[in-house]
């Protein structure tokens, strides 16, 4: 399945919560999107359930099926908290670090800088956006025009953004480190993680 590139407002009330795209522009509806749709929201079933919740996720980060089930794959296999290490995957990658430092404004924003070799993880170009960070990585924007025009542009398009308690961020520098590991309480709240290891534990 290729990645989704339609309209995000559609996904969210899809779901009938906001995953992606602009709070602004989501009007929460009690029923999903379509003209020739059900005008309710029906009583889903367990997979239902689950596969809703695998695919809010995915939409959040914007990842292909294979790649989910891929990282899914190695948080089993670590120790730890198989929902919560899943978690920490997804936030750990590259791309997800760019956004959440507010060097873009979003999570498809932060893969294309990352694509395109604007951003360095300890001083090398790094252009893989599911790269993993650790903790102690310096992750910082490339010193050249374009690239820090356009962190510089997020950063004040995006004041109201909070760079979360496991990251630290230069604004001169435009420089960002990973200072630990995010918590649960960090990372997405809106997901219920026991449903999608229950959805995959069935296959």
């Amino acid at each position: 399945m290729a990645r989704y590139t339609g309209p995000s407002t559609r996904v969210s009330r899809r779901f009938g919560q906001f995953i992606v795209g602009s709070p602004k522009v989501f009007e929460r509806r009690n029923y999903p999107p379509g003209v020739h749709g059900p005008k309710s929201r029906r009583k889903l079933s367990e997979y239902a359930v689950g596969l809703a919740e695998k695919q809010k996720l995915r939409f959040i980060y914007g990842l292909l099926e294979r790649q989910f089930r891929r990282t899914f794959a190695i948080a089993k296999r670590e120790r730890g908290v198989t929902g919560e290490r899943f978690l920490q995957l997804l936030e750990t990658r590259l791309d997800s670090v760019v956004y959440l430092l507010g060097f873009a404004k979003s999570r498809a924003a932060a893969r294309q800088l990352v694509n395109h070799g604007h951003v360095r993880v300890n001083g090398r170009k790094v252009d893989i956006a599911s790269y993993t960070v650790l903790q102690g990585d310096e992750i910082e924007m490339k010193a050249g025009n374009s690239s820090r025009q356009m962190a510089t542009r997020a950063i004040e398009e995006t004041r109201a953004h909070v760079v979360p308690g496991w990251l630290t961020r230069q604004d001169e520098a435009l420089k960002g480190t990973v200072t630990r590991l995010p918590t649960r309480d960090e990372m997405e709240p809106a997901i219920n993680e026991q449903l999608i290891v229950e959805f995959y534990s069935r296959f």
